[in-house]
């Protein structure tokens, strides 16, 4: 999958949260986008998964050789995100197999192995709302990584987690996302060490005042 934005930018209220984003994303290589609180990491991501509109700009998704319509962006793309809701009622059993109705998983893993992967078996019909924050994030990233997509948007992917949590992160990628376009928003180099590239969106600030 490749992922091409022109001059993108944006502004909340009269403040550029980041200015002439030019930047070609492509799948097999993993990215990280660095820079301080503020600094618009999470917003370019949530612009990139259509989550949120650009000020200004253009963002191109193609496939296989083909281009992706706006309105089917969703299909191809799977986010995890400390601030993403779960749906709270269910367990995460009945969340997994909702999920599994409109956004498919990787064949080969049941949604038995990953919770087992999540090291949550023990809590599989237990309702989320009773899940601590750290088995919550588990739940995100199990959901982001094994949906079948060919890109993955991960911000701030370790936030909660323990040192048992951040072992498992880093074996999803590695055993998952080898050859999908991966990016991770962090300011943590343990979330984003395995990243070959890594972009400071603090170049692309800027003041102007209309």
């Amino acid at each position: 999958m490749t992922i091409s934005l022109s001059d993108t930018s944006k502004r909340f209220n009269r403040e550029w949260i980041f200015l002439n984003f030019n930047y070609t994303f492509e799948s097999g290589i993993s990215y990280a986008v660095t820079g301080p609180n503020g600094s618009g990491k999470s917003t370019l991501l949530q612009i990139i998964a259509g989550a949120m509109v650009a000020s200004t700009g253009r963002i191109l998704y193609s496939h296989a050789g083909r281009n992706i319509e706006q309105d089917d962006v969703y299909k191809y793309i799977s986010f995890a995100a400390p601030y993403l809701e779960l749906i709270e009622e269910m367990s995460v059993t009945e969340l997994l197999i909702y999920q599994n109705k409109f956004k498919p998983f990787l064949s080969g893993v049941s949604i038995r192995q990953m919770i087992e992967l999540a090291g949550l078996e023990n809590a599989a019909h237990k309702q989320v709302r009773y899940y601590s924050s750290g088995m919550k994030q588990r739940v995100k990233l199990i959901q982001a990584v094994f949906s079948d997509t060919p890109c993955i948007l991960l911000d701030e992917p370790c936030t909660n987690l323990d040192e048992e949590g951040i072992n498992l992160y880093k074996q999803l990628i590695t055993d998952y996302c080898r050859d999908r376009l991966v990016i991770v928003s962090s300011n943590d180099p343990v979330e984003y060490e395995f990243c070959e590239t890594r972009i400071d969106i603090s170049m692309f600030h800027a003041k102007r005042s209309n």
